[in-house]
């Protein structure tokens, strides 16, 4: 028998559908602190949830395809935030030069988030963050 994974039901969520256009990000960004705003979160964690919500979304209108899926759930300790792309390529790390003016996305989403990481199927990239310890 194989262990089973039981997974607890999200305490709040927020969820909404962006257009790819990055003129969308702003109002993706704005609409997650609000949102950390309304579920009380620490100002200085709210501050990198927002930052790591433009990355995301800013990182799949540019290399996804189609309509960008946004969605915040908090469980006991910890926030998720997930970014979802109709590609199924898995967003990579890329090794921006000095000189370079884009490329760091995904390094300062895995420098601001708890831990990161990609979907098996390649279209959900996530970041969370543990609310306990802040």
């Amino acid at each position: 028998m194989s262990p089973t994974m039981i997974l607890t039901p999200p305490r709040r969520a927020f969820e909404i559908t962006i257009a790819p256009d990055l003129v969308q990000v702003p109002q993706a960004r704005n609409a997650a602190f609000a949102i950390m705003q309304l579920w009380d979160m620490d100002q200085s964690l709210a501050d990198d949830m927002r930052l790591v919500v433009s990355e995301l979304v800013s990182n799949a209108i540019e290399h996804g395809l189609g309509w960008v899926g946004l969605r915040i759930t908090e469980r006991a300790d910890e926030v998720r935030i997930e970014v979802s792309d109709f590609n199924p390529a898995p967003a990579r790390v890329s090794c921006a030069q000095e000189e370079d003016l884009r490329g760091r996305g995904l390094m300062i989403v895995a420098s601001l988030a708890d831990s990161w990481g990609v979907s098996e199927d390649g279209y959900r990239t996530w970041a969370a963050f543990l609310t306990g310890k802040r």
